[in-house]
């Protein structure tokens, strides 16, 4: 059976809780259509997010991998189509303020998702869940763990899908900050439908 590697986020900043813990820990060790669901949960700390993914692709040898992210303030699915050799952006968890530095010195300025994207958006959207395509992943540890995965792939010769996906904060954290949110089981209908639709 194939596996795919499943990684989501700590809480972080203003946000006590992550929905994207939440949803890694639901489907880790799940199948779904061709794939095992193998889940990771990463800390939002610039210093060690690359040497946890490396680590993750080398142990788990995935045929696919999507990583998730959380983006408040938006109130739809967010498909990413590129990530960007940069880290900018806010204080981390372990206290680190990037400021405009690249990932990989030698990396090329941008990669792109290898997730069907187009079909990705299509599935949410036949199933009444708002999704859209989007062309920034941001500067901060979404992007850098998109690319980083992408790097990885790309320096291994290794041909699989993987992208990363932004999704709302759920109605905890939107009672709480005043921002656009979904109730948990909703994301977790969000992903189920990418994970079946890879």
């Amino acid at each position: 059976m194939k596996t795919l590697l499943l990684t989501g986020f700590e809480p972080f900043l203003q946000f006590n809780e992550n929905p994207t813990g939440t949803v890694v820990k639901k489907f880790d060790g799940d199948v779904i259509g061709d794939y095992k669901i193998v889940g990771r949960v990463y800390p939002v700390v610039f210093d060690q997010i690359n040497g946890l993914i490396a680590d993750d692709i080398e142990e788990v040898k995935p045929d696919a991998v999507v990583n998730l992210g959380l983006a408040g303030g938006r109130h739809t699915v967010h498909i990413e189509r590129i990530a960007i050799n940069c880290i900018d952006g806010r204080t981390d968890n372990a206290g680190f303020n990037p400021n405009g530095e690249k990932i990989d010195e030698a990396g090329p300025d941008g990669l792109f998702s290898t997730l069907p994207i187009k079909r990705l958006e299509k599935a949410l959207k036949t199933n009444n869940v708002p999704a859209d395509i989007s062309n920034t992943a941001g500067t901060y540890l979404c992007n850098n763990l998109m690319y980083t995965t992408l790097n990885i792939l790309r320096q291994k010769d290794i041909d699989i899908p993987a992208g990363f996906i932004h999704v709302p904060a759920h109605h905890e954290i939107g009672a709480e900050l005043g921002v656009p949110s979904w109730s948990q089981d909703d994301i977790n209908k969000a992903v189920g439908i990418i994970l079946g639709n890879i």
